[in-house]
Parts: C-alpha cells; structure tokens; sequence
C-alpha cells in the first residue's frame, strides 16, 4: 500500500492475537546470492527477501554477467553460479544504502581475477565504514582508486584476483567486512589465513560460516581463534546444494512482533522460526526473545549487552518507556556508523516523547517518564527507527484508540519489510474481530 509521507499510528484497543508471517532473512539472502553466484550450477533460493536491500544486490550480479531472475510471488530467487567465474570484465555497481551489499560486492569485484569495477552508493554510504576491506583486498593484489574521500565509496577496484596466504583485516567497524573476505576466499590461488585486528561481533561472522558451508566451503579457526581464521580454497567455487536453499524468516523483523505483546497485550505466534533453540538459527538476533524474556510479564527495565544483535536494541530502546524501571543497553557504538548514528537518534527521539535519556559513546540508559502525545517521530531514512517507533505507537495510551505517535517516512522500510505497516494493521484489524 501506498504511505503517506507522515503515517499517525492507530493503537490496539483488543489485545493482539493470531500468528505473523516473517519475510525472510536480508541477511540471509545477500550472503545466500554470492554463494549461488559462486556456485558451479543452478541455486534457488526459496523464502527469499525481496526488498530494496536484496533487489540491490540482484540487480549487481546481472551487471556482473550473472542470470538472476527474481519471483516476488512465490518469494523465490534463481541464479546461475558459473564455477567461480564473473563474466563481466567492466562494471558500474550502485550499492544505495545497503551494507551487506556494499561489502559483499566489493570483495566479488577485487577477488575476480581481471576487471574494473566502479562502486558507488547514495550519500549515507559514502560516510560508512570499508578502508578495513579494501586495505585487506590491497595486500592480496587488488588496485584501488578512490573516486571521492579516501576510504570511502565512490572508488574503482582494478582486480588482478587474490593472492591468498596471509591477510590482516580490521572489521571492528562492520563484521560485514570480515564476513566478505570469507565469502570470497574460495576464489583466492591458496588458503587464505586471515589475522582479525581488534574485536570482531562473531554472531553475523558465524553466520556467514555457516552458510559457507551449508555450501559445501569451509573456515576454520573460528570457535577456536577469534583472531585467526584460515579460509579453505578448495575447489575454488561452491557447490550448488541439492534442492532449493530455504531462507530462514528474519529474526530481526521477529523482534517487533515480539514485543508487540509487551505494547498491546495478548499473544502472537511467528511461525517457521526457531527462538528457542538457538542450534536451529542461523541468526544471532534470535537473542532478542531472550531479553524479552527478562522483561517478563512484570514489564521490568533491563540491563544488557547488546553488541552481538545490535539490529534490535532499537526495538527494546522504542518501547523502554512502558517498561518499569530504567533501561540500560550497552555494545551498541558501532551502529553510530550504520544507516544513520542509531544512538544519537534515538536519544533524540525518545526525548522528544518525553523520556529522561542518557548517553554515552557507547551505551544508553533511558529512565521511563510520562510520554507526551502528539509527536511525530524521525526515522533518518532508517527502517529501523520506523518499525522500532510503529510498535510504541501501538499502544493505546489515551485509552479511546486514537493515534498519538506518528511516524515520518515510514516507507522507509522498503529497505527490509516493505509492507511492515501493513502487517501491523492487519494484526489490529485481526484483534477487532468478535472472538468465540
């Protein structure tokens, strides 16, 4: 459905029950699209997410010569891996906003053994993290040239393939580039043995190691040596699985509906993902119900760590304000250099609501206050302060159902959950119906 430019929230008056079906996984599918890419055959992805994000990183494998074709209906994504070969030799890639993407593809490019790529993004990107990456595709023989602010995007890789051996990366700024260099190591002319500098989230880092070798590649060191990881060449490409390769429904986007309750009342179900047994995710965000579940029923203000599933805190900061007690959530410095600073923002948001807010470089500390009505709330064209500030506005704080937040640019979340705001009101309507 089509957005206004300035959404007003409709609360709940009826406490929320049935279940919600999750898109899938961005993280998922953009790590799921090089692998196919890498592959020497045919994958489909099934479940797969389609979003600005993922739309992004399609639509770069098609400049690269690859045939990707996209079924939006049946949530499935086709391509055809050609044995660790990238067809195109020239290529100008447009990356947007979207991390993952950025840093994946970057890494494609300089690991291709002949080639320029130009890589550019929308003006946010420009500002966030990638020297770490590009210093490490330097020293395995990539030729960089910067096209703006050094260290930053616009910039054009001249690939000449990776050399493989010894490779130092700094990724404290985004697991993502960590996560990339191990993507493409399969293509390097030896084992790659990465030396990590600094502290690295592991969680989006398992992650990708997982999925490497759900395709049939292989990193070692991780469990044992955060610091030293060898990335096995193999065959130089990966194998295609057999059948299609399911994407898990996204556990961040998991983390609204699971406080919706919280906000609203009542119970919801999302089916098709494991919150219990982490063993059966592949998602570090998974955690979030854990700290839901600290919360409790009592609706107590918590103290936690929040570094290893950082795309949540949001949700637990938006809704802070109707929990008993203050709020601390630590690890979350690094996301000052995400789609926009994340803690400055919602520090500011959420003094705007009137809450008592403290902020450090690194952490956030909110002291719950009467909320004050009437307010639209920023969102920095981030899907996250959306969504995060849709679900506070859930609740019915006049008691007679009529909208108190409003949420600006709410189509914003195009870049994860197009239709969030949709689901949301389907789940309102659902609660209205007479019950037996």
């Amino acid at each position: 459905m089509a957005l206004p430019d300035i959404l007003p929230i409709p609360p709940f008056t009826r406490p929320v029950r049935g279940e919600v079906t999750l898109p899938g996984s961005k993280s998922l599918t953009n790590r799921a699209l090089l692998l196919a890419a890498l592959s020497d055959g045919p994958v489909t992805l099934t479940g797969a997410l389609f979003s600005e994000d993922t739309r992004i990183m399609a639509e770069a494998l098609r400049r690269l010569g690859f045939d990707v074709r996209e079924d939006a209906a049946a949530a499935t994504i086709s391509v055809t891996g050609l044995g660790g070969q990238i067809p195109a030799e020239k290529a100008e890639l447009f990356v947007g906003n979207a991390g993952t993407a950025a840093r994946f593809l970057t890494a494609f490019c300089a690991a291709g053994p002949r080639g320029a790529f130009r890589i550019d993004g929308v003006p946010q990107m420009r500002q966030r993290p990638i020297r770490g990456l590009l210093a490490a595709l330097e020293q395995q023989g990539a030729e960089i040239e910067w096209l703006g602010q050094p260290g930053f995007f616009p910039f054009e890789i001249r690939a000449r393939g990776l050399e493989g051996g010894p490779v130092k990366i700094e990724a404290a700024e985004s697991s993502q580039m960590l996560s990339a260099l191990l993507l493409v190591g399969v293509l390097a002319r030896s084992d790659l043995e990465i030396e990590v500098v600094g502290q690295v989230r592991q969680a989006f880092v398992e992650m990708t190691r997982r999925q490497i070798a759900q395709f049939g590649g292989a990193c070692s060191g991780i469990a044992q040596d955060s610091n030293r990881i060898r990335v096995s060449r193999g065959e130089g490409h990966y194998r295609a699985p057999q059948g299609p390769y399911r994407i898990e429904p996204d556990a961040t986007a998991a983390s609204y509906f699971l406080a919706l309750p919280l906000v609203a009342g009542g119970r919801l179900a999302i089916p098709g993902l494991s919150l219990a047994d982490h063993a059966q995710t592949l998602q570090g965000d998974a955690e979030f119900a854990q700290v839901l579940a600290q919360v409790g029923p009592g609706r107590r203000g918590v103290d936690r760590n929040f570094s290893e599933f950082s795309d949540t805190f949001l949700t637990l900061a938006a809704i802070a304000p109707l929990l008993q007690g203050p709020t601390r959530i630590t690890g979350v410095a690094h996301t000052r250099k995400q789609e926009t600073d994340r803690v400055a923002g919602m520090a500011k948001e959420l003094t705007r609501l009137g809450q008592q807010v403290e902020e450090t470089e690194d952490s956030l500390t909110i002291h719950p206050r009467p909320l004050k009505a009437d307010q639209v709330v920023e969102t920095y064209d981030d899907h996250r302060f959306a969504m995060s500030f849709g679900i506070l506005g859930c609740h019915d704080l006049h008691g007679n159902g009529q909208p108190w937040l409003s949420v600006k640019d709410p189509a914003c979340c195009a870049k994860t959950f197009p239709n969030f705001f949709e689901v949301l009101e389907s789940l309102r309507q659902n609660s209205l119906k007479d019950r037996p």
